[in-house]
């Protein structure tokens, strides 16, 4: 089958029409001048407080504003201290803290253990309902010992804990937050980054500015550029006319096909980096959309399986060293062993007699929802499922549209992407749609079971055993179809020296203009 690409020129026809001689002109050096760096992204953030979002541009933000009791180095992936200055396990299930102190949050207070034990006691209370729950599962209680020591219990031994407490505990400043409300808060945040959040308007973007009293010693260091203004648009088209109009400085994602033309620009480069991120295919094999779901039958499952040439979308589409994980995780993962996984071949006339099979010689019709962007991945892949009858409307949703209806249970299939919270562990990936919860479309007792007990563990070996096990069963039922590992795509201006971390977490707070 051949896969259909956009050029360059039928990219700008698209973003209007822009025609490249009357773009020479000098937004970007007064941007420079001004000491503002501006970003845009395509998926608007409803709660910019991370945990209350789990996309990855929510991460990305709040990465920025906020630390974390520990820090991971994004060239070694080291931890290194951050909040905490020093650490020790006491037990396998009890980690203390030694506290930085001298740290202020944004609003001037200063940093307490009352504030670690308060952010991480909330947020692990099933009522508080954060937006990825399997993220503190692992964690029961935190203890203050005194004024800057912290002490954390654990419900199991949990070999990624302190990633975990890098990527995604990020502390609040509790008597600012108790005072404002949830509410207060999301709109006006708090927190100890490098950079102070000073607007937020969740359906057009927000403004950053430079945290001048962040704490000496800070694993980010105080940033080199003043201000950050992020403005979110809806489209990749948009996002394009912006950058090529020099309105913005920086994007990413942008079609890889448009890559070369836009080097060749004298104010603009790009760059690429295969990231953490797994683009993938979910079914409703647990009839959560209605028990008369097709995808509720294993054979059509693994039809689906066959009838995706996986190897040229991620060769041809995606490109740039993008490709197909063999196990439902990043390939690095630990516990993500690709023997472990049923291998299915690109088999059209296979994908056919299993379809007959499971009784439906005609195919059948069902909708397809994606927020993947560019939006050809997901046009490649309806047409490899309408190839072997799978007639598949196409809904092209934004991330927290597609978010929504898929926590209801309302998705036959639909495709999305992972990112881990880059977390180089399973953990962070198979328990989010294989745990019984919202996210999870297979709801299989013996998966969920076997990814507690590799997630209870500190033996290495028992932790491989119990993942190949979850990995085996979840490829031979074919409940979850890893498309395509992502490399991102960046294109920014030249005036600016900014770096990719294989991590997928872009780090402002390092760049800086030549």
């Amino acid at each position: 089958m051949t896969i259909g690409r956009r050029t360059f020129g039928q990219g700008i026809v698209a973003a209007g029409g822009l025609a490249l001689p009357g773009l020479f002109s000098h937004p970007a050096e007064a941007q420079r001048s001004a000491d503002t760096l501006r970003l845009v992204f395509r998926d608007a953030v409803p709660n910019v407080d991370p945990y209350f979002n789990n996309q990855r541009t929510g991460l990305i933000l709040g990465h920025q504003a906020w630390d974390g009791l520990v820090h991971r180095d994004p060239d070694t992936f080291n931890i290194v201290p951050a909040l905490a200055t020093e650490w020790k396990w006491v037990t396998p299930m009890i980690l203390e803290f030694t506290l930085r102190q001298g740290v202020k949050f944004h609003d001037g207070s200063p940093f307490t253990a009352e504030d670690a034990a308060y952010t991480i006691n909330t947020v692990c209370n099933p009522d508080t309902h954060v937006a990825t729950p399997s993220n503190y599962t692992w964690i029961d209680n935190a203890e203050v010992m005194g004024t800057h020591s912290l002490r954390l219990n654990l419900k199991r031994p949990t070999p990624a804990a302190l990633d975990y407490l890098a990527l995604v505990l990020p502390i609040w400043p509790k008597a600012y937050r108790e005072r404002v409300g949830v509410e207060g808060y999301s709109r006006a945040p708090v927190g100890t980054g490098p950079y102070k959040i000073t607007h937020v308007d969740v359906a057009a973007g927000l403004r950053y500015e430079r945290f001048d009293e962040y704490y000496e010693g800070g694993p980010k260091g105080k940033p080199a550029i003043k201000n950050i203004t992020v403005r979110f648009v809806t489209d990749a088209a948009t996002e394009l006319t912006e950058l090529l109009a020099q309105r913005v400085d920086w994007i990413w994602n942008m079609n890889p096909d448009q890559a070369a033309n836009v080097d060749r620009l004298p104010f603009l480069q790009t760059l690429r980096q295969e990231s953490m991120r797994v683009g993938y295919l979910t079914m409703d094999a647990a009839g959560r959309s209605g028990a008369d779901n097709p995808m509720t039958k294993v054979k059509v499952r693994q039809a689906v399986f066959h009838a995706i040439d996986r190897t040229t979308i991620a060769e041809r589409l995606v490109s740039g060293g993008s490709r197909v994980p063999p196990a439902p995780c990043y390939p690095t993962q630990f516990g993500c062993n690709a023997d472990a996984a049923v291998q299915y071949d690109y088999n059209p006339t296979k994908a056919k007699a299993l379809l007959a099979e499971a009784g439906f010689p005609n195919g059948f019709d069902v909708e397809l929802t994606s927020y993947v962007q560019p939006r050809q991945w997901s046009e490649a892949v309806q047409s490899y499922l309408q190839a072997v009858g799978i007639r598949a409307r196409l809904n092209l949703l934004q991330v927290a549209a597609q978010t929504a209806r898929a926590l209801k249970g309302e998705l036959a299939m639909s495709m999305g992407s992972w990112g881990s919270y880059s977390i180089n562990d399973v953990s962070a990936i198979m328990p989010n749609f294989f745990d019984g919860g919202n996210n999870d479309y297979a709801k299989d007792a013996e998966v969920t079971r076997l990814l507690v007990e590799g997630g209870s563990s500190a033996d290495p070996a028992v932790r491989s055993t119990a993942y190949d096990a979850a990995i085996k069963r979840i490829t031979e039922q074919a409940y979850w179809v890893p498309l395509h590992t992502y490399v991102n795509t960046y294109a920014f201006s030249r005036q600016l020296d900014f770096k990719a971390f294989p991590d997928e977490l872009p780090r402002f707070y390092l760049a800086k203009w030549k």
